[in-house]
Formats: C-alpha cells, structure tokens, sequence
C-alpha cells in the first residue's frame, strides 16, 4: 500500500504535471532569462512579479507629490480624510485605478509615489477624477 500511494502521490504532483508545467517554463524563460532572476530569492521574485500584496496607507499617503495643489489645501485634506474611511477593499481599487494593478509594483514600498494634480476643467462640479496610469499620476478637480 505504500508503495501504490507514494506512486500515486508521485503521479498526481509530478508526472501529470510534468509537460504543462515545462510548457510554461519554456515561455516564462523566453521571456524572463533565468540568469536576470538567480539574484532573486522566490518570495523576492514573487514581489517583482506580482507587487506587494500590502500596503501601509499613512506611507503611501506620505509619499504623494502635488502638483498646483498643497498637501494642506481643503480637496487634499478632503480627499485623504474620505480615504482612509474606504475599507482596505476600496483602497486596494483607487491603487488599481491610478496603477492597473491593486498592489504596489515590485520595488521598495517606501519609493512608490504617486502625483495629486489639479485637473484643469471648465467646472469641477461636472467631473470626475481621472488617472494616468503610466505615470501614477491622479488628476482630482477642486
């Protein structure tokens, strides 16, 4: 019996997965030299790859950049005091609407900054925010 389930447990984790899973080694590969991601240890690579999956809010809010705004103007204030009320949900999407993606990208979290401009519209009252997110950029009317 042991030898049919070592077998079997052999077969279900390795064998039946063998050729999909050098299917896609071959494609990340190609894509993504082994060479360039020895330097990674796996969690550090998993972070490079998929951005970290927390965020500290006070420190994202720390890092932002203004642009024709002042960190202590009213919409600023108004805007991180309705912030910080979203549940983690909700903040998890503003991220994915000013980045594509609703984690932080792979580098150091303490780098990560993003820019609040003044969106330069005939009446603020008619729009919405908008993002680009090339540039992390999230252009919020007064």
């Amino acid at each position: 019996r042991k030898e049919f389930v070592d077998l079997y447990v052999n077969y279900v984790f390795n064998e039946s997965i063998r050729k999909p899973f050098e299917d896609f080694m071959k494609g990340f590969l190609r894509g993504c030299p082994a060479r360039r991601w020895m330097m990674f240890l796996p969690v550090e690579l998993q972070v490079v790859l998929q951005g970290h999956p927390r965020c500290d809010w006070n420190l994202l809010q720390k890092n932002v950049k203004y642009s024709q705004y002042e960190r202590l103007d009213q919409t600023i204030r108004n805007f991180w005091t309705v912030f910080h009320k979203l549940p983690e949900e909700k903040k998890k999407m503003f991220i994915a609407f000013l980045t594509g993606s609703d984690r932080i990208p792979g580098y150091v979290l303490e780098h990560f900054t993003f820019t609040i401009a003044k969106a330069e519209v005939e009446n603020p009252d008619e729009f919405c925010p908008f993002a680009n997110t090339c540039h992390h950029i999230l252009f919020l009317p007064r």
